[in-house]
């Protein structure tokens, strides 16, 4: 069974995602669009990401890709090889009867996965923070921009940031 794999992150500007494994900004509108696009979904996550969530999200099937053998977590599937965790996204996929596969983090996970992304889903954030954990470099040739929505920072949003959604281009 062949499902699209879809990218979610929040990139600042000097392409941080992260410090010190926390996110390092708020932004409401970031977090109701990941749950939209992730609800429903099996998400494949690291572990330093998950231990930053701190617990499986309701509507949604975890799945940990991990180095640790002895890594376990209440609610989340555990896997030790990319392989193997693109298989139980697959099968739980099956069972939600999900349109994908999201990937939602850490750096690492990014980087293993980007080359198998049909779609990237990306909050840009226009900002310019310190940080520990940077988005891999890729090759937008390889993706076209479907659609690019600007917003302002707001009370609920500390900086102003875009929704950047691209689809991979050719095969």
């Amino acid at each position: 069974m062949s499902l699209p794999v879809f990218v979610l992150a929040a990139i600042a500007d000097n392409g941080v995602i992260g410090d010190d494994n926390r996110l390092i900004w708020q932004l409401s509108s970031d977090l109701k669009r990941f749950r939209q696009l992730t609800l429903g979904h099996p998400m494949l996550m690291g572990r330093k990401t998950f231990q930053s969530i701190g617990k499986a999200l309701p509507g949604r099937e975890t799945v940990v890709l991990t180095r640790d053998p002895g890594f376990a977590a209440e609610g989340v599937h555990v896997a030790h090889t990319l392989a193997g965790a693109l298989d139980l996204c697959r099968d739980l996929a099956g069972a939600m009867q999900a349109s994908g596969i999201a990937v939602v983090g850490g750096a690492e996970i990014y980087a293993q996965t980007l080359p198998l992304a049909e779609r990237l889903h990306l909050t840009e954030v226009h900002a310019s923070p310190h940080g520990d954990a940077f988005f891999p470099v890729w090759d937008k040739s390889r993706f076209k921009v479907i659609s690019k929505d600007d917003f302002s920072s707001g009370p609920r949003d500390q900086y102003a940031y875009s929704f950047v959604d691209y689809q991979r281009v050719g095969t």
